[in-house]
């Protein structure tokens, strides 16, 4: 008699949400079943745990190192296949290609990506002390990061910029898809929205940028 698979029970935003992380920050094994998701953040990977009702323990990469990270590892085939459906493969840094998301949950995702590759940061104009904002994702594979930056046009209508960081060691480039303070906000508004899953960190910044409106008359990044 086959093996019954076993449902994670995941679905709507957690679902997309998680798929995104997976994206970015994840990674799927070769087996064909195991799952990894690391992260700098213990008490982030706890909140997933919990939120996602995952029962696997949190262990620790690269103990006693300058790199040292946290991670959660969990083997099921059903998520692996559904992942592998969608667009996702094994040892998919440098070639990952757009991911079947549905547009009602393409917020969720983003949210997913941005708290695994993404940056938001705010700091002061020199020159008129107003408060500015970007939003940046990173990914060293260009087809990624172009499919991202036509999608985020296309569903937030938010513009924004592909840009090349040549790196030495190891010797990939790295894409940077950049956006400025209105757009950024768009974005961040339709994302982090009230009690969505999300890194504590990166939700308190979210909810800054939507509430800085200083200096934020006009736009040529935000469009009808």
């Amino acid at each position: 008699m086959p093996h019954k698979r076993k449902d994670l029970n995941i679905t709507g935003p957690n679902l997309w949400y998680l798929v995104g992380l997976i994206t970015t920050d994840g990674c799927l094994s070769c087996d064909g079943i195991h799952i990894n998701i690391t992260s700098k953040d213990e008490v982030y990977l706890t909140k997933l745990k919990n939120e996602l009702r995952l029962s696997n323990k949190i262990g620790v990469k690269n103990k006693d190192r300058p790199n040292k990270a946290y991670q959660i590892q969990f083997a099921n085939r059903n998520m692996y296949d559904f992942l592998l459906s969608i667009g996702l493969t094994p040892a998919k840094s440098l070639t990952q290609n757009e991911v079947i998301v549905p547009d009602e949950f393409f917020s969720d995702f983003l949210r997913g990506v941005i708290d695994g590759d993404g940056c938001v940061r705010k700091w002061t104009h020199p020159t008129n002390k107003n408060e500015q904002w970007s939003l940046r994702i990173y990914s060293c594979s260009l087809f990624f990061v172009e499919w991202l930056h036509e999608e985020i046009n296309y569903l937030f209508k938010a513009k924004g910029r592909i840009h090349r960081e040549p790196r030495k060691r190891p010797r990939v480039d790295m894409f940077i898809l950049k956006y400025g303070k209105m757009a950024a906000r768009a974005i961040l508004d339709a994302c982090y929205y009230e009690n969505a899953l999300a890194m504590d960190r990166k939700e308190k910044l979210a909810s800054e940028c939507s509430l800085s409106y200083r200096g934020w008359s006009k736009s040529k990044t935000v469009f009808n």
